[in-house]
């Protein structure tokens, strides 16, 4: 495969599962991971004379993704047969929406990297999901339990060059629909999966090319593995004068690859008509109000408020707000009247990088906010020194005590007396002669090395302030 002279086309088709106890068009349950075909009931499965009624929360979770992301709801939708013919749909077609869905024309602000960027939402969609297929020992066996269960497709506009805007569209996606509470977004269970179309072109200004589908990915790193080999593959076929086939294509995670699956359909092909035995959704102001007067602060919102408000860099923002559980960790903290930005650096690095040492996550974490924040103000006031308060975070581990407990139990209260540091610092360039003469020519590294030695000297509790200057004085004098 080439390295990458191409400019890579990427629109992305998000499925979202509907937290609803209940199926789109039936009252049978939705609940993950019952026995095989024991949710099932003659609508979700298409059987003759059976007739579909609308599932009003179904309408309400839609209203509210489109609200979020900016959307125009449109009072009247349409559903529409999508007829097609797999084991997995008995009816032999899908109740989807089609040239007149319920949202159209948003756009969701998505945190790249430190930039906040907007990529468009071309529509939102309601259907229904369609059976499970298993495969293996001889034959073929289909649970019907997830036939009829209520989705959004999340249609994007082809405005992604990268993996990484990928990922963090997607990452964003998940955290809205789970801060909107219409989705868990668990992936390994299929609540939130995507299609991929790619193509590639010479550069930014040429045509788009022939796209390929990438079908039903549920996990952030196998959609960029998925991604990266089709773009790469798409680019060695052209440069090779081999065209491109417009298809849906398979990724296998084990070979790391992609292989054909089908033809590529166009809407042609599932011959939509308007679904006779539903009426077009009319969808009154009132729902629509009462939606958006509950939406919930957005991912994006809070990243604003904090870099706008607490001062944090965008990245530290962006680091905090990637998740709603530690968001809520960090503000928890905060309520505990600590500095933002030091508080936002001891949740972010110190803590989470000792749980994952632990093989913990945020959620079996033994330390609450309100404790680290107890450490966070120890270090604010000057009481004990970055790194004392590392060694305490450890203990912090090991037992329920109090930062400060701790630290008083070990004696490690920081030093700030200028005359005392001032001995230790005498002391270390007095059984430094080489090091002095080797600052002193110009080796400014070797400054570290001074710093190193007073803390050694004094347990790590030395004003590091205070002794970077006294070193300096002397040093340099």
């Amino acid at each position: 495969m080439s390295a990458r002279p191409y400019d890579i086309v990427i629109g992305l088709e998000v499925h979202v599962q509907l937290a609803t106890r209940t199926k789109a068009f039936c009252a049978c349950p939705t609940a993950f991971g019952e026995p095989e075909n024991t949710q099932v009931c003659p609508v979700c499965l298409g059987m003759p004379g059976s007739l579909p009624v609308m599932n009003k929360r179904v309408v309400e979770m839609a209203v509210a993704l489109g609200l979020a992301t900016g959307c125009a709801i449109n009072r009247e939708s349409v559903f529409a047969r999508k007829n097609y013919f797999y084991p997995d749909l008995p009816k032999g077609y899908q109740i989807s929406q089609y040239d007149r869905p319920l949202c159209e024309h948003g756009k969701l602000p998505v945190v790249v990297g430190d930039t906040l960027r907007e990529f468009g939402i071309t529509r939102i969609h309601i259907e229904e999901d369609a059976g499970k297929s298993m495969h293996g020992g001889g034959g073929s066996l289909i649970d019907y339990n997830r036939t009829g269960v209520p989705l959004l497709e999340v249609v994007s506009e082809p405005d992604f060059r990268d993996v990484e805007e990928v990922t963090a569209y997607l990452k964003t996606m998940r955290r809205l629909v789970r801060r909107l509470g219409i989705s868990d977004g668990n992936m390994e269970e299929g609540s939130l999966r995507c299609d991929a179309n790619v193509s590639v072109r010479p550069t930014p200004a040429d045509p788009f090319g022939t796209r390929t589908e990438l079908k039903n990915i549920n996990s952030f790193r196998f959609i960029a593995r998925a991604i990266e080999y089709e773009a790469a593959r798409q680019w060695d076929a052209l440069e090779h004068g081999e065209a491109i086939v417009q298809e849906t294509r398979l990724y296998d995670a084990e070979k790391g690859r992609t292989y054909s699956m089908r033809g590529k359909e166009e809407a042609h092909d599932y011959r939509y008509f308007p679904d006779p035995d539903l009426l077009p959704l009319i969808v009154e102001d009132d729902l629509i109000e009462v939606q958006r007067a509950a939406l919930p602060e957005l991912p994006w919102h809070t990243h604003k408020r904090f870099v706008e408000k607490l001062g944090l860099s965008a990245y530290d923002a962006a680091v905090l707000t990637g998740d709603d559980a530690l968001a809520d960790y960090f503000e928890a903290v905060l309520k505990c009247d600590v500095p933002a930005k030091l508080a936002a650096n001891w949740v972010s690095s110190e803590l989470l990088g000792a749980l994952k040492q632990r093989d913990l996550d945020l959620e079996s974490s033994p330390i609450p906010p309100a404790r680290l924040a107890g450490l966070v103000a120890l270090i604010a006031s000057d009481k004990i020194t970055g790194r004392i308060a590392k060694d305490v975070l450890s203990r912090m581990f090991e037992s329920d005590k109090s930062a400060e407990d701790i630290v008083a139990e070990l004696g490690v209260t920081q030093i700030a007396d200028e005359s005392e540091i001032e001995k230790v610092v005498d002391e270390v360039i007095a059984e430094s002669p080489m090091q002095v003469e080797q600052y002193r020519a110009g080796k400014q590294q070797v400054f570290a090395y001074f710093v190193g030695q007073v803390m050694k000297k004094t347990r790590g509790q030395a004003n590091p302030k205070i002794t970077q200057a006294l070193l300096k004085k002397r040093l340099e004098g």
